[in-house]
């Protein structure tokens, strides 16, 4: 067989497991967006506020999820070997972790007043903001519930059931939101928090559905708890994996989140132009983050089956497609940021903030998603370690600085921190293609 009809076949693999995974992940971030247009048709100060909240929880949300991320090389090299019984240890202790993250995380998000004061966010949104991150707990154990059942499934490229899930959590938000922002059918009208509980309910309810949707394919994998549940070796195991993942991507939206509240001590205008421009990019880069997790399986279940020019292709069709991607949303952002910006608000202040931070978004669009790819790529090679401290220094050490000498000393203001996280993300993604190239080289062992 030659090399191009191999590509292509990879090609027609990847496209068709990264396809739902994409859609998956568009429809997550959906939820965010729904909330934002929902909390802006209320008021300036309701956007702002829903935004500083969701700030003020996703880093930690992000880690935990980055964790659980570890079961995508552990059950995608277990599968492409064929070793159901590892499988079903790995969902166990997958289980057994997603219930353990719920309670710290839990209680961090009870109070995050003294934060946004330390911070020095604008008083007039952060009770609300804080009243959201409390609001948004009771949601937590089904959320990272959810991602060891969604990850352990989708390393056996089984995507289906997730996207069942997506529908019904769509759905949930779209009607708690309706009832409880604004107080409809007699409901109290929560405003920020009602958004809050609303995303909650969504969670629990894409739980419900995964698990009847996936009931079948669990079965062959579920007998209860044994053992192997907490056996705390195979536990430190998956921390070894898991933690750099969650590292690298909290450091990664903490970066995001930082630029946030600088922006927030720029006044609700700002900021909230910023919410509207950041949830744009946030939601192109989903296709992917979704192409990462396609390439995870990929070259996991490659390497698990000890094919080596497999998982090249798969590493090499995957950057090109997340790339290319992320290409045709730069030209839309470029192209139209005043009309994008009117779908969330139609104040005239914020619409021009959009107007000015979006063709920036499309000058690091396609930086974004080649290291999105190239992390998940790496992932499929159980290799994290290395790109969390890629991402510590391309957004902590170059980009951050950059954006505040940009945003201060050249009175750039919000556009100089955008510029600032362009450099950063320029530097982590041409470093990680770099490391992909030095690994791949070579044979890489199963974990």
């Amino acid at each position: 067989m030659n090399r191009t009809l191999r590509l292509r076949q990879e090609l027609h693999a990847a496209v068709r497991l990264a396809a739902p995974v994409v859609l998956v992940q568009i429809g997550l971030m959906l939820m965010g967006v729904v909330d934002a247009v929902m909390l802006g048709h209320l008021s300036k100060e309701a956007l702002a506020a829903g935004a500083l909240g969701n700030i003020s929880t996703v880093v930690l949300l992000i880690f935990g999820g980055g964790v659980l991320a570890a079961l995508d090389p552990l059950v995608a090299q277990a599968h492409g070997a064929g070793e159901k019984e590892a499988v079903a240890a790995h969902l166990q202790r997958g289980i057994v972790l997603a219930l353990t993250l719920a309670l710290p995380i839990g209680l961090l998000f009870w109070n995050v007043r003294p934060l946004l004061h330390l911070a020095d966010q604008p008083v007039v949104i952060a009770g609300d903001a804080a009243g959201y991150a409390r609001a948004s707990i009771w949601g937590l154990p089904a959320y990272f519930l959810f991602i060891a059942f969604r990850q352990t499934m989708q390393a056996m490229s089984v995507v289906r059931p997730t996207a069942v899930a997506i529908v019904a959590g769509n759905l949930t938000n779209v009607v708690c939101n309706w009832l409880l922002i604004y107080g409809n059918l007699g409901l109290p009208a929560l405003g920020v928090r009602g958004s809050a509980l609303a995303t909650s309910f969504s969670r629990w309810a894409m739980l419900v559905w995964f698990l009847w949707a996936a009931r079948a394919q669990i079965a062959v994998y579920w007998r209860g708890f044994t053992e192997e549940a907490f056996d705390l070796a195979r536990h430190r195991r998956l921390l070894r994996i898991g933690v750099p993942i969650g590292l690298h991507q909290a450091g990664e939206i903490l970066f995001f989140a930082t630029l946030a509240l600088l922006v927030g001590r720029m006044g609700v205008v700002a900021l909230a132009g910023h919410q509207i421009a950041i949830n744009m990019a946030s939601l192109s880069f989903m296709v992917p983050l979704g192409i990462g997790g396609a390439a995870a399986t990929r070259v996991g279940n490659a390497i698990g089956r000890g094919d080596m020019p497999g998982a090249r292709r798969a590493a090499a069709v995957c950057l090109a497609l997340g790339g290319g991607t992320m290409l045709a949303f730069a030209l839309l952002f470029a192209a139209a940021p005043a009309a994008l910006g009117r779908i969330y608000t139609r104040d005239p202040e914020v619409i021009a903030m959009v107007t000015l931070l979006l063709p920036i978004a499309a000058a690091f669009q396609v930086f974004d998603g080649i290291q999105t790819v190239g992390g998940g790529i790496l992932r499929g090679a159980a290799d994290t370690t290395f790109p969390a401290v890629l991402a510590v220094l391309g957004f902590w050490v170059l980009g951050l600085p950059a954006g505040l000498f940009l945003a201060y000393r050249t009175h750039l203001g919000a556009a100089g921190l955008w510029w600032g996280m362009t450099v950063g993300l320029a530097a982590v993604s041409l470093l990680l293609v770099g490391r992909i190239a030095q690994r791949f080289r070579a044979g890489i062992e199963r974990v």
